[in-house]
């Protein structure tokens, strides 16, 4: 399965609107050069096949560096007006998040939560103030070990 992120215009990424449409998609990925269109995506399976998907929106991010792994590769689709990234590490959460600023849109999780700048979680408060929950500082009074 996987855990998603969504670059999306929307209130809730599986809302109806307001969509990222296909066409301004691929138009912003034709204007990034770190970015290609293959309309597909292929990875070698457990068993030795390969696993491929095709689909208009697919798109690889050629500037990725894969953590240090060569084989490691980010992919970008187009899906139901959102840009989806399945796993994204640190790297592709920040790469997401400049997209989505030239987009008008967030960075958010299959759960709701949104992503910033340096591709942390944001936590936002009931007064609406928002911060990064990397950028929070420990309590040095507090053991790691007490929750409370």
């Amino acid at each position: 399965m996987g855990y998603d992120l969504h670059i999306t215009r929307k209130l809730n990424w599986f809302d109806a609107s307001p969509a990222i449409d296909l066409h301004e998609w691929l138009e912003y990925v034709a204007n990034d050069p770190d970015l290609q269109h293959d309309g597909f995506a292929e990875t070698p399976a457990a068993n030795g096949d390969m696993l491929r998907i095709e689909s208009q929106g697919v798109c690889i991010w050629k500037g990725y560096s894969g953590g240090g792994n060569p084989e490691s590769t980010a992919w970008l689709t187009w899906n139901a007006g959102n840009v989806v990234a399945k796993n994204p590490d640190d790297e592709i959460r920040k790469k997401m998040w400049s997209i989505a600023q030239s987009l008008g849109a967030s960075v958010q999780g299959d759960e709701g939560e949104h992503y910033g700048q340096d591709g942390g979680m944001i936590e936002t408060t009931t007064n609406g103030v928002s911060s990064s929950v990397n950028e929070r500082p420990s309590d040095p009074k507090r053991p790691w070990w007490k929750f409370w």
